[in-house]
């Protein structure tokens, strides 16, 4: 059997991994898009291309039967499903086959019984793997709480809700078998014990179609938000440190061999009961292909299982970087009925990937939307590809001038450090993020920084409960410092300045905001999403510039797209270089002191875009799913007023303020856009009526 042409039924950042192991193979590829994503860079680099009609995962990238006519009409012989959508979908898997295909993934059987969590979990008792007992939604109990609420069918964090009080359990089992439905075509889920606090590790797995099954590496993914994986690594720092305690005097990563584990005397180790758990649970389904077994593990070393993917996950770069691996070779030459060798190779080093959200933290995580004007990272010295020594791979569905929807999750890549020891990649990694240019959106990159140099994630600290613990507001907060925000505008005003001067039809030779005699200083002002509104006043005299509030500032250089300062400071003047790139009224300036992104307000406000007091904002775009109120009814502060749909997540838009819905402006099914006024409570009226 041989595979010579693959169709990647996926989209963005996961076609483009598949598509480029293809190409290192000389196997031709074919992509499939919706019209959404008719411009995204997956689209360009396939050898082919076949069009879904529609924007939504449901009238698209969920619609198999024409998936399977696209790689019938384009001559493909294979179809990769990537990870998400249909990949642990067991009767397209079956299609796919039927059309006579090659299907790069694991036996229809497989997945079905691992397609329910539900079932999972019972065939995985049966077979010796530790678990946590599954509980019927209808039949908990308080005594039970909190428990967790999970789509049988899928995961990434939808359709899962944390419940702590019995009141709240119907309609947050209801919201999740919507979030569920949207996502995987399958409203099911179930119910387990919450552990508030753990880790969580997992096991690459990947077994041939002759019996051989590798169990590659651990990794762990514990700190999340929503349920959703933020910051991976291989290997898993609670197994290092387990580990090397059961071999007093021992180096844990020095005694990993070609099996995988560290050998403590008694052969007790984490990383080999992990590794043992991993392997039935793979042969207890015949399983053949990639495959990850998740536990949840406690920080004395104790697991249970919470669910097998069957499928490559997002998460498996950090596993290439620490074996040498091509995880999607090895599936395609699985796929083609070759041989594993008798063992894995051996660790290697140590990997950290973040994923790069378009979304806001400090506001409930919010996800964004728009172009992504640049997107350009420091020290990258691959793409979708395994790293052999200190340095940072990129993994990414954008490119500069992308267009991130509201249709498709908000990732924007995923950035992947690997060195020598934990410690050097974390480094590694944040370094690159924080001199990173990235703009156009709201990021979650800040806090992937703050998180990497986090004093208890450089300790291995890093359970479940990592953000609750440690303080969102201050693990979001802003990198750059208030005053180096202010002199961050300074040199924004500077180049502004500078690019109205070179774009001058009338006297272009004179200095910027250049007066004949002493005169009132020039003002600009700007708004910043974190700070608020800084007025910049600046004064261009024969020596140089006073800027107001910035005594002693020395102007070096200063051009449209660079300025130069010499700020003063306790110990004399240190130069400053700013990069300025402008799109529109947004301002984005790049330093080492940190990024600082800017609105140019106008001179004069336009009475038009005024809004009235108690206007329900669209903090996104998206579609309007349910609506729990009626105009004129009376609703109380933090009241659910709708409820909107965007990036596969439902969002609660709630009263600001008791009062009385005075406008509803929007209905069921309606499409809006970020900042629509969606509905507006009168304050006032419900003190009248009071």
């Amino acid at each position: 059997m041989s595979v010579t042409n693959v169709l990647v039924a996926n989209r963005g950042e996961i076609a483009r991994r598949v598509f480029a192991t293809c190409r290192r193979m000389g196997i031709g590829t074919v992509a499939v898009y919706s019209d959404a994503d008719a411009a995204a860079p997956h689209v360009a680099e396939a050898d082919a291309a076949v069009r879904l009609p529609g924007n939504t995962p449901a009238e698209t990238y969920l619609r198999g039967e024409l998936i399977i006519e696209a790689a019938l009409a384009t001559g493909a012989d294979a179809i990769h499903p990537g990870y998400g959508f249909l990949s642990e979908n067991a009767e397209f898997a079956r299609a796919v086959l039927a059309a006579g295909l090659v299907w790069i993934g694991p036996p229809v059987e497989a997945i079905e019984q691992m397609g329910s969590k539900v079932a999972a979990k019972k065939l995985m008792d049966a077979a010796g793997v530790p678990v946590l007992a599954e509980l019927d939604p209808a039949e908990v109990t308080a005594a039970q709480l909190p428990v967790l609420i999970k789509a049988s069918a899928g995961g990434g964090g939808r359709g899962m809700r944390v419940v702590r009080e019995l009141a709240d359990l119907e309609p947050q089992i209801a919201a999740a078998r919507r979030e569920a439905e949207s996502a995987f075509g399958d409203p099911t889920v179930f119910c387990e014990r919450y552990l508030e606090t753990g880790r969580h590790i997992e096991v690459q797995v990947m077994a041939d179609t002759h019996g051989t099954i590798w169990a590659v590496g651990e990794r762990e993914c514990s700190i999340q938000r929503r349920h959703q994986k933020v910051v991976e690594e291989a290997p898993s720092p609670l197994v290092e440190r387990i580990d090397a305690m059961r071999a007093p005097g021992q180096e844990a990563v020095a005694e990993r061999d070609h099996a995988g584990p560290a050998r403590t005397a008694d052969g007790q180790s984490m990383r080999g009961r992990l590794f043992e758990a991993a392997e039935l649970a793979t042969r207890a389904i015949g399983y053949a292909g990639a495959g990850t077994v998740e536990f949840l593990a406690d920080e004395a070393g104790e697991f249970f299982f919470l669910e097998m993917n069957t499928r490559l996950q997002v998460e498996h770069p950090v596993t290439e970087c620490t074996t040498g691996l091509d995880l999607v070779r090895t599936q395609l030459e699985v796929a083609a009925g070759g041989r594993l060798a008798a063992a894995p190779p051996p660790l290697r080093g140590h990997s950290i990937e973040v994923r790069l959200y378009a979304e806001d933290p400090a506001h409930e995580w919010q996800p964004q939307s728009g172009t992504v004007h640049r997107i350009d990272i420091p020290s990258v010295l691959t793409e979708f590809d395994i790293l052999d020594r200190p340095g940072v791979r990129l993994d990414t569905g954008v490119v500069d001038g992308s267009v991130v929807g509201v249709h498709y999750d908000p990732m924007l890549a995923k950035v992947i450090s690997y060195a020598e020891t934990r410690d050097a990649a974390a480094r590694l990694l944040a370094t690159a993020l924080q001199r990173a240019k990235i703009h156009g959106l709201v990021t979650n990159r800040d806090l992937l920084v703050r998180v990497l140099r986090h004093p208890a994630f450089l300790a291995g600290d890093t359970d479940t409960a990592f953000f609750e613990t440690h303080g969102l507001d201050s693990l979001a907060a802003p990198l750059v410092s208030e005053s180096d925000e202010k002199l961050s505008i300074v040199a924004a005003a500077l180049a502004d300045a500078a690019a109205n001067r070179k774009a001058a039809e009338v006297g272009g030779g004179l200095p910027a905001g250049w007066r004949n005699l002493p005169s009132q200083s020039q003002h600009k002002s700007y708004e910043s999403r974190t700070s608020g509104t800084h007025d910049i006043g600046y004064r261009f005299t024969r020596t140089g510039v006073t800027v107001a509030g910035h005594d002693g500032l020395e102007l070096v250089e200063m051009g449209p797209e660079r300025v130069v300062l010499s700020v003063p400071g306790e110990r004399g003047l240190v130069r400053r270089q700013f990069d300025i790139a402008r799109y529109g009224d947004l301002v984005c300036v790049d330093s080492p002191l940190g990024p600082v992104s800017v609105r140019r307000l106008p001179r004069f406000s336009d009475p038009a875009d005024q809004v009235a007091h108690g206007s329900l904002l669209a903090p996104m775009p998206g579609s309007v799913i349910r609506i729990g109120a009626e105009v004129g009814s009376a609703v109380e502060q933090g009241q659910p007023i709708l409820w909107l749909e965007a990036m596969k997540m439902e969002h609660t838009i709630s009263a600001p303020a008791a009062g009385v819905l005075s406008a509803l402006n929007v209905t069921v099914g309606q499409q809006v856009d970020i900042g629509a006024v969606l509905a507006v409570v009168d304050p006032t009226e419900s003190q009248e009526n009071s």
